[in-house]
């Protein structure tokens, strides 16, 4: 399997086509598995690496905290040993957080991000964010990944013609150690780039579903805040985009890459 040792942790992660690098980071309790539909089509034009952050699919879980800042030191290490000098970042969700903590911490290595139902921010704020956050995690603490999975499967994916996508995330969701999982979600809470994101200075695409968990005002908000970016909403779509409406992320994300690689 395709794996490099770095300092502290071995990462799992997939190569694919050539062309211009492209770095696909999947969400919380996930793997680059989150790409599989849109993959193929990407890996036409570019390079694509496809990692499965630490803690995540089949990279190392070792011991002690886990975080952004820490996942996006793992990232920012693989695309030094590769070899690779600065990217398209397609994040989603927790991905869409690691980019951002790269942009502003490792700003040479992102040529551009797309932003998937994700923002710069992790701190619950409101009570209704701190009340969800606080339930995730005892669902998880009493029913571990397996319980939490059937949980968040049918808020993903809602709808009867989805039965496929939510046994899929079941699965993948399912067969986290309930250790690793609670250490990664509690690596998310409190963090935030947001009194940086000013600074960044790269094109940025946000794509906010319109049944994503916050509404799209929230990616309004901060889009403001950027002084390269825009926001684009996908039509009936929830928070798991790449996977319900594969169709409409990648036109998405094709246009903006088209765009950006004309103008190189």
């Amino acid at each position: 399997m395709p794996t490099i040792q770095l300092e502290q942790v071995s990462l799992y992660f997939e190569e694919h086509g050539a062309g211009p690098p492209l770095l696909l980071l999947h969400g919380l309790g996930s793997s680059g598995q989150d790409w599989e539909l849109v993959l193929p089509q990407l890996a036409a034009r570019h390079r694509v690496i496809v990692p499965d952050v630490r803690g995540h699919g089949r990279s190392d879980k070792p011991p002690g905290p886990y975080g952004i800042p820490l996942f996006a030191q793992d990232i920012a290490a693989l695309c030094d040993r590769l070899g690779i000098r600065a990217a398209h970042v397609v994040g989603l969700s927790m991905g869409g957080m690691l980019a951002f903590e790269l942009a502003v911490h490792r700003p040479d290595l992102v040529r551009s991000m797309v932003i998937i139902n994700s923002g710069p921010d992790m701190v619950p704020r409101t009570l209704r964010f701190r009340a969800a956050l606080a339930t995730r995690i005892l669902l998880l603490r009493l029913f571990g990944p397996a319980g939490l999975a059937r949980v968040v499967a049918g808020k993903l994916f809602p709808k009867p013609e989805h039965a496929d996508l939510r046994r899929q995330i079941e699965q993948r969701l399912g067969q986290n150690d309930k250790d690793v999982y609670l250490r990664a979600t509690r690596g998310l809470i409190g963090w935030t780039v947001l009194d940086r994101v000013s600074e960044i200075a790269c094109p940025v695409l946000v794509l906010a579903s319109d049944r994503d968990y916050t509404p799209v005002s929230a990616k309004e908000a901060y889009v403001a805040r950027l002084p390269n970016a825009r926001l684009e909403v996908l039509k009936d779509s929830g928070h798991a985009a790449p996977a319900e409406n594969p169709d409409q992320v990648l036109g998405a994300i094709e246009r903006f890459l088209q765009r950006l690689d004309l103008a190189s």
